[in-house]
C-alpha cells in the first residue's frame, strides 16, 4: 500500500463519541469507497490504495490535497443520513451530501470480483448498468482482458465466470460470447465453445472465429 501524508499545521483532538460517529465506509462513486479512520488520534483516509492523512480543520472537517476538497462530516436535514460533504470554494454557495455512509461490510462490485464473489458482483454491475448504460465502470474490454488474464494463468473457472459475467452486462456483444466460447474450448468443453461460437456468430455473421469453428464442429458431428 502507497502512503501519502500531508503536514498539518493545528493539531485536532478527537473525542470517542466522534471517532465512533465518523468512522467508516463512505460511498465514492458507484464503484469505489473512501475508508475512514483513526490512529493515534490522527484521521486517515484509505482511498483508491493509498492511506492519506488529510488536513484537519476541525473535528468535523478536514481537507484532502489528492482530491483537492474540503469536506465535512454531516448528516442530511432530510434523511438523517450521515455523509461526508464537500464544502464549496465560494461562502455562497451549496454544500454538496456528496459521499454516503454505507455499512463496515459494503461491498462495491469490484470488491466482490477481487473476492470472486461473481453472483455478487454480476448484481452490483447490473444496478450500475440500470442507472447508465455507458458507465466506465462496466467497461466490455476490461473484463475480456480481466478473463483473458485468468485464461493464462489457467484458472479456467474463474475465467469463465468473467466471461459470463461480460455476456450478461453486454448482450449483444459478439465478442463477449466469442471470449466465453474460447474459455469453455479452453478448458476442453466442446459443446459449450460450440454454443456460444454459434450465439457469437449470430449477433456478428462476420465473426470469423466463430464461423471456423462452428463449421468446424458442425462438420464433425454429422459425419
Amino acid at each position: 500500500m502507497v502512503v501519502f501524508v500531508t503536514s498539518c499545521s493545528n493539531s485536532v483532538h478527537y473525542t470517542n463519541a466522534i471517532k465512533a460517529e465518523t468512522s467508516g465506509r463512505y460511498l465514492y462513486n458507484p464503484d469505489a469507497v473512501i475508508d475512514v479512520f483513526y490512529k493515534d488520534d490522527h484521521l486517515f483516509l484509505n482511498w483508491r490504495g493509498a492511506e492519506i492523512k488529510p488536513v484537519a480543520l476541525d473535528e468535523h472537517s478536514f481537507f484532502v490535497p489528492d482530491m483537492y476538497q474540503k469536506l465535512r462530516f454531516l448528516k442530511h436535514p432530510n434523511t438523517k443520513t450521515s455523509y461526508l460533504a464537500i464544502i464549496p470554494e465560494n461562502a455562497g454557495d451549496s454544500i454538496t451530501y456528496a459521499y454516503e455512509k454505507v455499512s463496515d461490510t459494503f461491498n462495491t462490485p469490484s470488491m466482490h470480483l477481487e473476492n470472486k464473489n461473481y453472483e455478487a458482483a454480476l448484481q452490483g454491475f447490473l444496478a450500475i448498468r440500470k442507472q447508465d448504460s455507458t458507465s466506465v465502470f462496466i467497461n466490455e474490454r476490461e473484463f475480456n482482458s480481466m478473463g483473458y488474464e485468468f485464461l493464462r494463468d489457467k484458472k479456467y473457472g474463474d475465467a469463465i465466470s468473467i466471461f459470463k459475467l461480460n455476456t450478461a452486462l453486454h448482450p449483444d456483444s459478439d465478442n463477449a460470447y466469442d471470449s466465453l466460447a474460447d474459455g469453455y474450448l479452453t478448458q476442453g468443453d466442446s459443446l459449450l465453445a460450440f454454443t456460444h461460437y454459434k450465439k457469437a456468430l449470430e449477433l456478428n455473421p462476420s465473426n470469423k472465429r466463430a464461423k471456423k469453428f462452428v463449421s468446424a464442429y458442425e462438420t464433425k458431428v454429422t459425419h
